[in-house]
């Protein structure tokens, strides 16, 4: 699949081959006035002629010799650009440390540029912030999200929920739940109705009370006491709940007590404190809890894969987009960070180019080298090789013109002189 550089390429070859074939159509413009000044004697054209012939294949040589040996000829000092890539590269690092890593210069561009402001109002624009947007949404989040490996995100959850679970004090907070119990009439009021479902239940489920008081007695005794021990039984159990909605009653004072030292030793025990905590652990810990941890990951790698296959609809992508547009519009408004971004820019991203000005250009100077010569030589002629092609011509028709000036010298000279 052809990219865009390639098919930019093809187009720089096809305007290169025909330069190079205007030029070739020139010469050989030139060697047929030639051949027509021989045949009819025409001397001023055929000076002209020769001249430009001179011009064009001695230009041509010129042009040919940059990038390889003319007809293939391995002349002397030809191919100089594949042959003497070392050295271009060696000067080209050089010539950009020196002449372009120079703090006098760069300081006035950078002050020129004023990057911040521009780049504020760049991401501002929502065209340029949707721009940005896309390339995040398209390339960035999905390479992540196929990057990570499930298991140690799911692994980092877990260890991370298990952390905060063992750092709360669910003692305290079960404590502070339970605290309205202690005051006003909530407490009487809760004990009361659980008192009287008890006692509902207890009616309602008489016969079963029967059964199990005639499945625990001797078989000996014929069911004959069974009638009277769960009689007894129930009365008994409901003696104390109706005694236990007596307001004031020991029972009651006995059940307040209770409540009043439980909620004391998860408010202040150490020791309940660790139960409470270890149970809701434990809790934590079944297979059940982290499955549904794991699934949590499950469903928000989903919702974002859903949400991106929306394109411009996504709202990842529209919050991303709205972000970018704020960050640039509240730097653009904000002159402080403006020049803090720019004396940055000026100072210590300088100062980091200026230090290391050399390893750059070593750096342009062995990526030079470790190019391939020819390829070097044919990506510089499709770059320049067009406008070398007008040496070419111009040296035909400089050429010609030369030769008929030396020709109207040398006619003046035998006519008026000699």
């Amino acid at each position: 699949m052809e990219t865009s550089i390639d098919q930019e390429n093809i187009l720089k070859k096809k305007a290169l081959n025909k330069m190079k074939s205007n030029a070739l159509a020139l010469l050989g413009f030139a060697v047929l006035l030639f051949i027509i000044a021989i045949y009819f004697k025409i001397p001023m054209l055929q000076a002209f002629s020769e001249a430009a012939m001179v011009g064009g294949i001695a230009d041509w040589f010129a042009v040919v010799a940059l990038f390889r040996h003319p007809l293939g000829i391995p002349i002397w000092h030809t191919a100089i650009i594949p042959t003497k890539k070392n050295e271009i590269g060696e000067n080209l690092g050089n010539f950009v440390s020196e002449e372009f890593l120079n703090r006098e210069k760069l300081e006035i561009k950078i002050d020129e540029f004023n990057f911040a402001t521009k780049a504020s109002e760049w991401l501002s624009h929502d065209e340029n912030a949707n721009k940005i947007a896309n390339l995040v949404v398209v390339n960035v989040i999905p390479g992540v999200l196929r990057t990570i490996k499930d298991e140690d995100i799911k692994h980092f959850i877990q260890v991370q929920f298990a952390a905060k679970l063992e750092g709360i004090n669910f003692g305290e907070w079960v404590a502070l739940a339970l605290e309205p119990l202690q005051k006003g009439n909530v407490k009487d009021e809760l004990l009361t109705n659980v008192l009287n479902v008890m006692s509902t239940e207890l009616s309602n489920n008489k016969d079963l009370i029967r059964k199990k008081v005639k499945e625990s007695t001797p078989f000996l005794s014929f069911g004959l006491a069974d009638k009277s021990i769960t009689e007894g039984v129930f009365n008994g159990l409901a003696d104390f709940l109706n005694e236990a909605k007596k307001p004031g009653s020991d029972i009651r004072i006995k059940i307040d007590e209770y409540v009043y030292n439980f909620l004391d030793k998860v408010k202040n025990s150490e020791e309940m404190r660790i139960k409470i905590n270890n149970m809701i652990l434990s809790f934590a810990g079944k297979k059940e809890v982290q499955d549904y941890i794991n699934g949590i990951w499950d469903e928000i790698k989903l919702s974002i894969s859903n949400d991106l296959e929306k394109g411009d609809e996504s709202s990842i992508k529209k919050n991303i987009s709205g972000l970018i547009q704020s960050f640039g519009n509240g730097i653009k408004e904000d002159a402080v960070m403006i020049d803090k971004i720019n004396n940055f820019i000026k100072n210590d991203l300088l100062s980091i180019l200026l230090n290391n000005k050399k390893v750059i250009g070593d750096l342009i100077s062995s990526t030079v080298k470790s190019w391939d010569g020819k390829e070097v030589s044919e990506k510089l002629e499709l770059e320049i090789g067009k406008d070398l092609q007008y040496i070419r011509i111009n040296g035909t028709l400089v050429g010609g013109l030369i030769g008929l000036i030396i020709y109207a010298v040398e006619w003046t000279y035998h006519y008026f002189v000699v």
